[in-house]
């Protein structure tokens, strides 16, 4: 198969299709890392169906060979946690495929550049990142938040064993400035969770970040 009508306006014959393009760096992958790891096509396949999404060896031996018709993203999804990586690994093999196609009619990129934006880490203006920067940022402020609470606890600590007046009083201050950085993370954490959507689990020691549920029961009366 062949693609014609490149986003800038001009034509290229001979140019694999864009989902061919995709398909072959998967298959390639799969197959490279497959017999990294010493296994067989029935190994895999066997470590696929132990993973609960069975993809038989003939279906495996056929996208390696290219002669797959399709790939369905499940498929990627299994295949990349049988061989133990990433499935945006499978799609875009850096260091094994030095240029892809991020879209059809497009002209080849760094494969480097394409992971890149597939997953968000270099911005494209105008697209929508949905909640994934808040989430980033609260598992950010979380990291923050604990350690500056044992910052804290070290702190406090120090200050009970100090030997000196000066001794006691660095740790004191130290204590004040990780117990004020603690409180500002969390402050920062209870006003990005209160936007309405689910907000990620917080552990043991930030649960009072979350105000108490209001207590709806009422106590029965005699």
């Amino acid at each position: 198969m062949t693609q014609r009508g490149f986003d800038d306006g001009s034509d290229e014959d001979d140019v694999p299709e864009w989902a061919d393009r995709i398909k072959a760096n998967v298959a390639g992958e799969v197959r490279r890392r497959r017999k990294k790891m010493g296994w067989s096509a029935q190994e895999l396949a066997d470590r696929c169906e132990e993973l609960g999404h069975p993809i038989p060896r003939n279906v495996i031996a056929n996208m390696e060979s290219g002669r797959r018709a399709n790939l369905p993203l499940v498929d990627v999804m299994v295949l990349a946690a049988a061989l133990e990586t990433y499935p945006v690994c499978l799609i875009f093999p850096v260091g094994y495929v030095e240029q892809t196609q991020e879209l059809p009619f497009q002209h080849l990129v760094p494969t480097w550049d394409a992971l890149r934006r597939f997953t968000g880490e270099e911005e494209v203006p105008g697209y929508d990142a949905g909640l994934v920067p808040d989430f980033e940022l609260h598992a950010s402020l979380v990291r923050t938040a604990l350690a500056a609470l044992e910052e804290e606890e070290r702190a406090r600590f120090a200050a009970k064993t100090a030997t000196s007046r000066a001794e006691k009083e660095e740790a004191e201050r130290r204590q004040a400035k990780y117990a004020d950085q603690a409180i500002s993370a969390k402050y920062r954490l209870r006003d990005l969770r209160k936007d309405g959507a689910t907000p990620p689990p917080l552990p043991p020691a930030l649960g009072d970040v979350d105000p108490p549920e209001p207590d709806t029961t009422t106590e029965e009366r005699p």
